[in-house]
């Protein structure tokens, strides 16, 4: 299991991050805390942690000092930065020193987790990257094994070097599957494939090479084989071998999807809903826009788009490869923002037309820019909306002692982001807000003359005596003279 440290100087956000994060669900431990820079520094030297999550701004140490410096001393630790809306000078240098994501301020769950999950995913194929170098050896078996790691991590760029150690057996190789388990498992003989097994650190796996189509009586076969022994298997769908990589993505992505459903036995990716691989082999620029994109700085995507531009087109590369690296941007950017993504035209034909009328850098930079606009807009209305949906179910609902637990229910949000958010927002906490309108409800039936058991009952409090400290509290006198003090008037 992989540790994290999270550093923050504001206690709420430590707290709701704490729990609003299933962190054993992710396959991490939360090792520690820290409020302030220094402090934060001699923590992650003690537990060694594999992430840190950082504010930017805080006491005796800043985030960015505490980034470079601990990526000094441990360049593996993979580090994510949060940051307020109005501190993107900030996050291009983190951007700089190596941060491996970022996350706008007030952070949500689904921000958090989707950091930690990119972040999984580089530490996953730095650790099998790691491995196949432990495996290195002086034979025959360890370099065909070396050869097959690097066909599945590099796919095309690796092919003629794993087809050179596969022998002559390789040029009759029509087709790659990869099965993918927890526990060790070995395939049987059979003249339609040759088997590789492979071990990373989290996952055993057999690479199956095929010569001809597998008989599906002997597929089958093997299927109810694995399902016998009670493994968890992932199976990929058959690539060609440029494209083994897909293989072994596909082959973890099921094996995920067997742990997480409880099966003991066979999954095909196949079978897996749309949408279950998702991969992305960005590069630091490409990287840097999405990072600058998720931020909602027009600025900081205009600096970073130009940077890429500059960068892409010193290299001299043929217009149809520019074309391409841009789109695979704009798309990337696209399902960055989800479901604010820019609805105006396709990319592939606006692209196109942009490049037959010269002017492919500011179509890429306009289109960046609007997804950045639409991005940041959507992401603050669906914050306020949920936050005066809130307090309208308080207003509708202070006749009884409505919990924030419910409230966050019927609001959509987590309860400890909820609490964090209402705070912000609101200016008072929850239950400071909840107590107000209970009061003020209780002064309207006062006026009228009702009973102070009846308005206590009516308002929520089931001990008058309770109701009446909290109502002298916020008014300063007992609802009895509050009562008769109205009526008198």
């Amino acid at each position: 299991m992989w540790k994290a440290v999270v550093c923050d100087d504001e206690y709420i956000v430590l707290e709701a991050l704490s729990i609003m994060i299933d962190w054993e669900g992710l396959g991490i431990r939360l090792v520690g805390t820290a409020e302030d820079g220094l402090s934060a520094l001699e923590l992650i030297r003690r537990v060694k942690p594999d992430i840190v999550l950082t504010d930017i701004r805080m006491p005796g140490l800043d985030g960015l000092q505490l980034i470079e410096t601990v990526l000094s001393e441990a360049p593996d630790t993979h580090c994510i930065v949060f940051s307020g809306f109005n501190e993107f000078e900030y996050v291009k240098r983190a951007i700089r020193l190596g941060v491996a994501d970022y996350v706008e301020k007030p952070i949500t769950e689904e921000a958090i987790e989707r950091a930690l999950g990119k972040v999984l995913g580089r530490i996953e194929r730095e650790s099998a990257i790691r491995s196949m170098e432990r495996k290195l050896q002086d034979t025959d078996e360890a370099l065909l094994e070396k050869a097959v790691w690097e066909l599945l991590l590099f796919g095309k760029e690796a092919e003629q070097a794993w087809r050179e150690q596969f022998g002559p057996e390789g040029d009759r190789v029509a087709g790659v599957t990869v099965l993918a388990a927890a526990e060790p498992f070995r395939l049987p003989e059979h003249p339609a494939y040759r088997a590789i097994h492979l071990r990373d650190d989290k996952h055993h796996l057999a690479v199956m090479f095929h010569y001809m189509d597998l008989p599906s009586a002997h597929w089958d076969s093997l299927v109810d084989e694995l399902d016998d022994a009670g493994l968890a298997v992932g199976i990929s769908l058959t690539h060609p071998p440029e494209e083994a990589h897909a293989s072994w993505r596909e082959a973890v992505q099921a094996h995920k999807a067997a742990k997480l459903l409880g099966i003991r036995g066979a999954v095909r990716f196949g079978e897996l809903g749309s949408g279950s691989d998702n991969p992305s082999h960005l590069s630091a620029l490409e990287e840097a826009i999405l990072l600058a994109l998720r931020a909602g700085s027009r600025t900081m995507v205009a600096e970073e788009a130009d940077r890429f531009l500059r960068e892409i087109l010193e290299s001299k590369p043929d217009p149809d490869t520019v074309e391409s690296e841009m789109l695979k941007i704009i798309y990337a950017a696209e399902e960055a923002v989800g479901e604010h993504r820019d609805p105006s035209g396709k990319p592939h034909i606006e692209i196109a037309e942009a490049a037959a009328e010269g002017r492919l850098s500011e179509w890429f930079r306009e289109r960046l820019k609007r997804l950045a606009e639409q991005a940041a807009a959507s992401r603050d209305r669906d914050k306020h909306s949920a936050i005066e949906k809130a307090k309208e179910y308080v207003v509708q609902n202070a006749f009884r002692d409505v919990s924030l637990q419910e409230t966050a229910s019927f609001v959509g949000l987590h309860p400890a982001y909820l609490s964090v958010l209402f705070k912000e927002t609101t200016g008072e906490t929850f239950i400071q807000y909840l107590t107000r309108n209970r009061v003020e409800l209780a002064k309207s039936l006062l006026r009228k003359g009702m009973k102070i058991s009846e308005v206590s009952d009516r308002v929520g409090y089931m001990n008058p005596r309770h109701f009446g400290e909290v109502f002298k509290r916020h008014t300063g006198m007992t609802p009895g003279q509050y009562r008769d003090s109205q009526l008198s008037s």
